[in-house]
Order: C-alpha cells, then sequence, then structure tokens
C-alpha cells in the first residue's frame, strides 16, 4: 500500500461527457495516509466501538476514501457515539428510518406529491389557479394554518433548486433520486420550521443522496449537518451524539457509560480544532470553525473587496466569482491561526477590542446572528460553500456540484473542498 501511487477518486462519481467548465478536483487517494475501507474496519472493536481519535488522525492527514465517506459522515456528524455497539447502532438506524416515514407520510397528506417519484417547479396553487398568498390557502373544503401555507410555498423553489443541484452527474439523470432530493428537503423544510429551506441547501444534501442508499439515513445526515455546517473533522466532539439526542435517551446511555458526560479527558478524541478549545476554559459557547474559515478568506481578500464591494450583494458576488479557484488548505490554516490568535485574545479583550485582523471576523459573526433574514443565511451558506468548494481535497465530494460544493471529509485539515 504505501509503495502504491496516488489515484485521483473521480471515477466515484460520475460526470456526463459534454464538456463543462467546473473545475478538477486536486483531492488524491493517498495509498499510507487516506482513511482506506480496510484501516476503518480495522478502527472498530470486536463489539463496535469505534477508536475516534485514530480515524482522525488518518482523516487530517490524508482525508477519507469515497467508498466508505457515507460511513464515516455519519460519526463525524454525530449521528453516533463512537463508543456505540453494532447493535445498539442497528436499533438507533431502525428507529431513525421510522421516524422519517412518519415525517414524510404526514408531508404526504399535505401535499401528495411528496413520495410519488415526482417534484415541482411551479407555484403551488389552489383550486381556483391562483398563487397562494395570504394567511390561508385551500386545497378541497380543508383550510391550512399559515404554518402549512408558507411551507407549501417553499415547495416550488425547493424543485428549482433540485433540478439545478450537481446537473453534471449522471446520478441526477435519473428522475427517481431528483425526487429523493426534493422529498429530503420538503421534509426538512416542515420539521425545522425556523430554518425552512433556503438556496444552497440543495447541494449540501446533494452528496448525502449519493453516497447513502438508504433515504432516511441520507435524511439525518443532512440534518445532522444543518446543525453544524463545517469542517467536521477538525470540530469533532465525541459528545455530539449526547448532545443531539433526546433527554431521555441522554440519561439511560449515560448511566455507568464514562466519558459520557461533559468533555472527554482525552483530547485524542477530539479535532484538532476542538482540542484547541478545550484548553480555555470560558462560560460561552466557542465559535464555530466556520467563523473563522469565512474570516480568513475575507482577509485574504480585503483589498479586493475594500475597493470593489460597495454593499452586501457586491460581496457574495465577489465571494462567487471565486468558486473553484480558494485554495481550501490555505484558508484553514489561516482559519486555524486566526483560531489561535482569538484564543489569545479572548481572555483579556471582549470581541470589539480585537486588532483589524478580526474586522471580517466581527462581520460575519454579526451576519450569522440575522437568524430570522433570508439575506443573512443566504450569505453565510455561500460564504461557507465557497471555503469548501475550494480546496477541492477530500470534501464532501471530489466532483463538480452545481454552484456549490461540500466539504467532503468534513472538517479534514489537509483534504477538504471548503465549507462554513
Amino acid at each position: 500500500m504505501r509503495g502504491a501511487h496516488s489515484e485521483l477518486a473521480e471515477s466515484y462519481y460520475q460526470v456526463k461527457p459534454e464538456p463543462n467548465d467546473v473545475p478538477v478536483t486536486r483531492f488524491k487517494i493517498k495509498p499510507g495516509k487516506t482513511l482506506s475501507a480496510r484501516k476503518w474496519l480495522a478502527a472498530f472493536s470486536p463489539d463496535g466501538q469505534l477508536d475516534i481519535g485514530k480515524t482522525l488522525d488518518r482523516i487530517h492527514r490524508g482525508g477519507v476514501h469515497p467508498s466508505i465517506r457515507g460511513e464515516v459522515w455519519e460519526f463525524l456528524l454525530g449521528c453516533y457515539d463512537p463508543m456505540s455497539t453494532f447493535d445498539e447502532r442497528k436499533q438507533i438506524r431502525q428507529q431513525r428510518r421510522a421516524q422519517y416515514v412518519k415525517w414524510k407520510k404526514e408531508c404526504s397528506r399535505m401535499f401528495p406529491v411528496i413520495g410519488s417519484g415526482n417534484y415541482i417547479t411551479e407555484p403551488v396553487t389552489t383550486k381556483d389557479d391562483t398563487i397562494a398568498k395570504g394567511t390561508e390557502m385551500v386545497i378541497g373544503n380543508d383550510p391550512l394554518d399559515m404554518k402549512v401555507t408558507q411551507w407549501m410555498l417553499t415547495l416550488p423553489q425547493i424543485g428549482l433548486d433540485v433540478k439545478r443541484t450537481d446537473r453534471n452527474l449522471v446520478f441526477y439523470e435519473k428522475q427517481e433520486n431528483l425526487s429523493k432530493l426534493w422529498d429530503i428537503l420538503s421534509v426538512y423544510a416542515w420539521i425545522d420550521i425556523d430554518v425552512g429551506y433556503c438556496q444552497g441547501m440543495s447541494d449540501l444534501c446533494s452528496p448525502m443522496i449519493i453516497l447513502l442508499e438508504d433515504e432516511a439515513d441520507a435524511f439525518w445526515c443532512f440534518e445532522r449537518l444543518m446543525r453544524r455546517l463545517m469542517m467536521w473533522a477538525l470540530e469533532y466532539d465525541p459528545d455530539l451524539f449526547f448532545q443531539y439526542e433526546e433527554l431521555e435517551l441522554n440519561m439511560e446511555k449515560s448511566e455507568g457509560s464514562e466519558g459520557s458526560k461533559g468533555k472527554p479527558k482525552s483530547t485524542r478524541r477530539c479535532g484538532r480544532y476542538e482540542r484547541d478549545n478545550m484548553k480555555i476554559k470560558s462560560s460561552s459557547e466557542p465559535l464555530p470553525i466556520s467563523v473563522f474559515l469565512v474570516a480568513s478568506v475575507l482577509k485574504d481578500n480585503s483589498s479586493v473587496l475594500q475597493h470593489k464591494a460597495h454593499g452586501l450583494d457586491d460581496v457574495v458576488q465577489i465571494l462567487n466569482d471565486m468558486t473553484g479557484n480558494l485554495d481550501a488548505k490555505k484558508a484553514c490554516l489561516g482559519a486555524m491561526k486566526l483560531h489561535k490568535k482569538y484564543l489569545k485574545k479572548v481572555l483579556l479583550f471582549s470581541l470589539q477590542q480585537l486588532d483589524d485582523s478580526f474586522v471580517a471576523l466581527h462581520f460575519i459573526s454579526k451576519v450569522s446572528s440575522m437568524k430570522n433574514s433570508s439575506t443573512g443565511n443566504s450569505l453565510i451558506l455561500k460564504l461557507s460553500f465557497h471555503v469548501v468548494n475550494a480546496g477541492q481535497e477530500d470534501t464532501v465530494k471530489e466532483k463538480p456540484c452545481g454552484d456549490f460544493c461540500l466539504v467532503k471529509s468534513l472538517g479534514d485539515f489537509s483534504s477538504l473542498e471548503g465549507m462554513t
């Protein structure tokens, strides 16, 4: 293995033969460094517990092999506790699949196109063929409340984005795959009404559909991703699973389970970014690495932004023009440097007192606080995608994904395609 030549991973994502202007991924499978299927299987104990420390080290060095990427992501995103057994994970998987089926049936009753193998791109209309507006919409004789109305009005937008997602991939030549993507995004928009749907989510969900065969498994990976958005391996915390699960499950699992409460004793089981955060005792929640990634990109492009950007739209346009050209590894190194500098100063100064190097950081924090603003949400997603889109090493996928690409190995330090 160590003497073998590195290989490109493009063959794992079949692209249409016609010419396109999507940049070719720089990621190569590196024997002896990339987390291979053999190394992945060897990281489990006989009953199924995962040595997450060794796994993270391998991912940091060479990323994740495409053949096991879906399985690895489920752990990096916090779907499963690394100390769980094969039987425990099987039970959780069955419960989650049943829950997804329940939600999907609920959505299908409200809008029968969901689960039918089709999707819509035209505005939802009433039986009088008028666009649904206002506080009430009628289908048949049953009035629907504002929540349902607003959800239905997002379905055509989801359909339009689904139609444009990863159009260069052979995978999406099949109607059933487009429909599956639409179903997942529609169900998510219903169960998380506060977040709902905004442009760009389809690009984040697409890799899950491609890598995970079961629709429900892809949905839960996407749901976890929407809680985090980042570099998954760098930010990894083995307590993620317990932070996400219901209180009853937390209490049940934590009884007699060492390391399930609070921070783990060994920093080795955490990602590099999380290790640095653990060194600083703070009462407030640490900032996500996505903030520093965006700050790093903005800092490197500060000259262009200062001279050409006259508003938020100009900032977004400039960043759009960077698609496929960012150096993800450089962006991550810059983010880690800013983070270390931030940790040194956070004990002595407030964010407002930080020097000019943190102007971009402050700006992005302001934007990310616009939780109810579609403009704010869209900008944060766009900025993240661009960082992810850039490195083109071991990210969520090694091939083109529409306007955006996602961090492949999730949080990889040496292999990622960027993202918030």
